[in-house]
């Protein structure tokens, strides 16, 4: 589980999280919605420490973040809203494997954990392609894979459709909802509820740093009206 308690953050004396208290349960799917600066990837980044809340807690299976980094990021693995962001090597293998070999995993135990993770975003046996050669869509699933590899309870994506065209949109669309069949946990931000709404247990929406919304969508439909989210027709 991934509670947050209260939790305030400022970014040069200005709010951008204000008072938030939520939790995302082991196995469930959540859509974290919102306009552009209303607190979503703020709220992301405190996931797994990349950011520290000024007030409050955020806490990963009951353990509060600050208290063991290395625990909150093999329980949380993070995507970021562009994949290019996150890589750090230049072949897909060697990129999937740089989390675990950065837990002090013995080599089989790494090999292992990529093979599966490549697997699981439908990338098997191209350990050795340059990511640079890859479409939008297989980076993206890469950049998932890496995440997958630390073997997360939770899977936290921001805006994870950026820039993809439609059977790339498909194809991470498809892996999501193997994972969540996995039990996986999702923890998606997005400003366009269309493609995700139906795979989605609950629906959270930010405006100015607070939750606006929570609940399944059938429940807030109208209630995001007026939070710059696109949602899919009647």
């Amino acid at each position: 589980m991934i509670e947050f308690q209260s939790v305030s953050y400022a970014f040069d004396d200005v709010p951008v999280l204000e008072d938030v208290s939520l939790s995302i349960d082991d196995g469930e799917f959540v859509l974290l919605a919102g306009g552009n600066g209303s607190g979503k990837t703020t709220l992301l980044r405190h996931c797994n420490g990349l950011l520290e809340p000024d007030s409050g807690d955020v806490l990963v299976d009951g353990t509060p973040v600050a208290e063991d980094l290395i625990a909150a990021r093999s329980s949380v693995g993070m995507v970021f809203q562009h994949p290019r962001d996150q890589f750090v090597a230049a072949t897909v293998g060697a990129d999937v494997a740089f989390g675990p070999e950065n837990l002090g995993l013995e080599r089989r135990e790494i090999d292992r954990r990529v093979t599966a993770a490549l697997d699981a975003v439908n990338m098997a046996g191209r350990e050795d392609d340059q990511i640079d050669a890859l479409s939008g869509g297989e980076q993206s699933r890469v950049a998932i894979a890496g995440a997958l590899a630390m073997e997360p309870t939770h899977l936290v994506l921001d805006e994870p459709f950026t820039g993809l065209d439609e059977p790339a949109r498909r194809s991470v669309l498809d892996r999501l909802a193997s994972l969540m069949a996995d039990g996986t946990g999702v923890l998606l931000a997005t400003h366009d509820l269309r493609d995700v709404c139906g795979l989605a247990d609950r629906i959270i929406a930010m405006r100015n740093g607070r939750v606006a919304v929570d609940g399944p969508l059938a429940a807030v439909l109208d209630d995001l009206e007026g939070l710059e989210v696109r949602v899919p027709g009647r």
